[in-house]
């Protein structure tokens, strides 16, 4: 497993991390040893970087975590960024202060068993809530109590993250990126570089799409969101199939796999396109299979993609995705 610096904070870690959503709530039903056991995996696979929230299943990734590192007696060896916000309800950007966001920590803590929080992301808040600098006062008050000791963001737009990178507090930026979300490695990228930004990209296989796995005719769970939120009715639309229609995504995946090196899978090519960006720290693939943990993993050895397949990810997404995705995040 390769690493890399995680921007200023001064941790290398692993470039392949793992995402906790699946194994929380919201992909169907996953029983808590199976949660458990991804968990485990990871770590066998030396990923020293996991991701997740208090709203992943109520807090559900959170105590797989916290359970897994407590018995492996691992806190000090793994790097755990969570997220805190979207329990907020309502969900408005002025509530993002220090009295709702220190409630969310203690919670976390509990959950993790961690005194500090290595990691507390906001989670997608409201647009506004970037220009409120009274909400990143909040993350500079917590981290001088120690009760974090990192702060960063998770956003939806380019937009968002070129501004959150404005207040000195954050030092990392979570953000869509893969093959069906390209404009993060337009001028965010390049300011994230400048500014000594921890990159952690989320989302990398558009909720499966880009594995090569799902049928055009694949049913989902009713527990689902790729069931229940393929219009956004639930929460941002680009967080399901990275906002590219379901049929449009099909056809772009078979426009793309004949530049598909014969030695290599779909889900391979693709989390090895996101590696081949400089800016990138960690990517952060979720699963409910052990197996996927594994493989995942050992793309961080695999060679890079050639510039001509580069450029045919490049090509395919201008002709198939880019009208349906660039403009609105």
């Amino acid at each position: 497993m390769n690493h890399r610096r995680l921007g200023s904070t001064g941790y290398d870690v692993s470039e392949v991390g793992l995402g906790t959503w699946n194994i929380g709530g919201s992909w169907g039903d996953v029983d808590d040893e199976t949660g458990r056991e991804v968990v485990r995996a990871a770590l066998e696979a030396d990923v020293d970087f996991i991701d997740t929230a208090d709203v992943y299943g109520d807090g559900r990734s959170e105590r797989h975590i916290g359970h897994v590192l407590d018995e492996r007696d691992a806190h000090d060896d793994v790097f755990v960024a969570t997220k805190a916000g979207r329990r907020l309800d309502p969900h408005e950007a002025d509530r993002y202060d220090y009295e709702n966001i220190s409630e969310f920590v203690a919670r976390s803590q509990e959950y993790i068993n961690e005194e500090t929080l290595d990691l507390l992301q906001l989670h997608c808040p409201p647009t506004e809530a970037y220009y409120q600098p009274e909400t990143f006062d909040a993350l500079e008050r917590l981290k001088s109590e120690g009760e974090i000791a990192h702060a960063g963001v998770s956003v939806e737009t380019v937009e968002e993250a070129l501004k959150a990178i404005e207040y000195d507090v954050v030092e990392t930026v979570q953000i869509i990126f893969n093959l069906f979300r390209q404009r993060p490695n337009e001028l965010f990228f390049e300011q994230a570089k400048r500014n000594d930004i921890g990159v952690i990209v989320r989302v990398p296989y558009a909720s499966g799409l880009l594995t090569g796995a799902l049928e055009r005719d694949q049913e989902f769970a009713e527990d689902d969101h790729r069931n229940f939120n393929r219009e956004g009715e639930a929460f941002d639309v680009g967080e399901t199939f990275a906002g590219v229609p379901y049929e449009t995504g099909h056809d772009a995946l078979e426009a793309l796999e004949p530049h598909v090196p014969e030695d290599r899978s779909t889900a391979e090519f693709t989390l090895r396109w996101i590696l081949d960006h400089e800016a990138v720290s960690t990517v952060i693939p979720g699963t409910t299979s052990p197996d996927h943990v594994r493989s995942n993993a050992a793309v961080s050895d695999l060679d890079a993609l050639s510039n001509q397949a580069h450029g045919a990810a490049r090509d395919v997404y201008e002709e198939y995705v880019a009208e349906h995705v660039h403009h609105r995040w």
